[in-house]
């Protein structure tokens, strides 16, 4: 067995997952197999070459091109956030960067077991690599490296799983991009090859060849790739790399972040969520990735049934309210989910807030949620906590009442021109009811018919999104919802949310013309 042990002085491990942004807020871990033998290569190729001959190290490499077991020393996740300038032209300007990062208790390490025998000169190589590596991740993921003598054994809490094996009880399961086998290796190459071939048909130019991807010769070289350079010919996955399921610790997280110093009597009122998924959620299932969470959140596990999240016991629909947002390039994908009482969150709800980790997807994918903070609205870059005069739907606003007509059939009309029980007649009427909000116009922000919901290059209707939920009740009339502008006599903050859903994130509001919080 071959044991190597991985500590930081800095107490922080810096990784993103392949394919995935670092603004996500979706981190590695345990750190994939793939990662760690391209750094060894990395330390290698820079600082070793010339005392570790090459065919040692392609044997070295050969062997440790298997699929280890880890054993996770106690961690949380956390993160910091920061403005990185960049320039738009003869313009500089800032953009706000997530970095979120794995918190390692103090003193403890992370094991790397392979069962894998070493010769001699191999194990030499590997003591001499380790000793040189000086980062594992990005950059800043300071690390010290040893291999370990004499190990026969690990007790380890995170191990390979086979195909279609599910995790055990008290785990759950993570997929890690890790490398092929030589012998693995030489047979997708030369399928690869093969149907790479046959796709340009029976008779095939020379020209028409040389257009076809270059494959590294072997794995070795296949991990010497450049991950930039294979993202920009449009490999989705490294050649030579796989992905496999892993079983890690449902509480690998459990290590008590260090909370906040708040002001004494003020509550917070925001959690903030990343939100990541091997297939993440569309925004239009945002009504079910809020039933999801709620239940969490309102479990006994989590909060024992805290009122905040049941709202039993609750007035003046104080209790959360749960947002989903799509953000920057993200085709329409949940990447953020927000949390908000305007009553705020006491000790034991901040508490079931950091416990939240993942949850079951709606007839899809597990969802993982990466806490980026819990705090006061001006806290987070979110459009959602603007101040502005005119708002617009982000999604349907779905009325609680129904349409009103007259015994011949003929609609009901209020003072402003709208059907009483009808979607604009209802967001009016809700809408007075706060006193921040009395006096607001509406209209309707785009026809049905040219698709008024828009995420960057998607644009859906109100019959595209979920607008009934799978659990609990609320009162609710027809129709699939609409879309539209409200426009205040003075501008107000955010956040804004009513009708049939408003908890569960239908009926969210943004603004037209926000003004800052910086």
């Amino acid at each position: 067995m071959t044991v190597l042990e991985l500590s930081f002085p800095a107490g922080r491990f810096h990784a993103t997952p392949w394919g995935r942004h670092v603004n996500e807020g979706a981190v590695e871990w345990p750190p994939s197999p793939w990662r760690i033998v391209r750094a060894l290569i990395a330390t290698w190729h820079w600082k070793a070459k010339s005392d570790v001959p090459e065919p040692v190290m392609r044997s070295l490499i050969a062997k440790l091109a298997t699929l280890p077991r880890f054993r996770l020393p106690p961690a949380t996740t956390a993160h910091t956030r920061h403005y990185m300038p960049y320039n738009e032209g003869k313009n500089e300007k800032k953009t706000k960067v997530f970095d979120t990062f794995i918190q390692i208790a103090e003193q403890a390490t992370l094991l790397v077991a392979w069962d894998a025998d070493l010769a001699e000169p191999e194990r030499d190589a590997l003591q001499t690599i380790t000793n040189r590596l000086a980062y594992f991740g990005r950059a800043e993921s300071l690390v010290e490296a040893h291999l370990l003598e004499g190990i026969t054994g690990i007790e380890a809490d995170s191990a390979p799983l086979e195909e279609r094996e599910a995790s055990p009880s008290g785990n759950e399961l993570v997929r890690l991009l890790a490398p092929m086998t030589a012998r693995e290796y030489d047979v997708w190459q030369a399928e690869f090859t093969k149907k790479a071939l046959s796709d340009l048909g029976p008779r095939p130019t020379a020209a028409q060849k040389k257009k076809l991807p270059k494959v590294p010769t072997d794995l070795f070289t296949a991990l010497h790739a450049d991950t930039g350079d294979l993202q920009a010919v449009g490999w989705n996955l490294p050649p030579g790399a796989q992905f496999v399921n892993y079983a890690r610790p449902e509480n690998a997280f459990t290590l008590a972040a260090k909370p906040r110093t708040r002001r004494p009597g003020v509550r917070p009122t925001v959690a903030r969520f990343a939100l990541s998924s091997v297939v993440p959620p569309v925004i239009t299932k945002a009504l079910a990735v809020a039933e999801q969470i709620h239940k969490v959140l309102c479990s006994e596990k989590i909060s024992n049934g805290h009122p905040i999240f049941t709202g039993v016991g609750g007035k003046n629909h104080q209790h959360a309210h749960i947002f989903c947002e799509s953000l920057g390039d993200s085709n329409a994908h949940i990447t953020h989910v927000t949390i908000y009482s305007a009553e705020g969150f006491d000790h034991a709800a901040v508490e079931a807030l950091r416990k939240i980790q993942w949850t079951w997807g709606f007839k899809g994918h597990d969802l993982r949620t990466v806490l980026h903070g819990v705090g006061q609205p001006d806290e987070f870059d979110t459009p959602l906590f603007a101040t502005a005069k005119t708002w617009r739907s982000l999604t349907p606003f779905v009325s609680t009442r129904h349409a009103k007509t007259y015994r011949d059939g003929r609609p009901k009309m209020d003072d402003n021109g709208w059907q009483e029980g009808s979607a604009p007649h209802d967001l009016l009427r809700l809408l007075s009811l706060n006193p921040r909000w009395q006096g607001a116009k509406i209209r309707r922000h785009v026809p049905e018919r040219t698709q008024p919901f828009e995420f960057g290059s998607r644009k859906f209707r109100s019959l595209q999104f979920q607008t009934v939920r799978h659990g609990g009740n609320g009162r609710r009339g027809h129709g699939s919802g609409a879309a539209f502008e409200i426009e205040f006599s003075e501008p107000v903050s955010g956040p804004i949310a009513a009708g049939y859903g408003a908890h569960f994130g239908l009926g969210l509001f943004v603004p037209i013309d926000a003004q800052s919080h910086e």
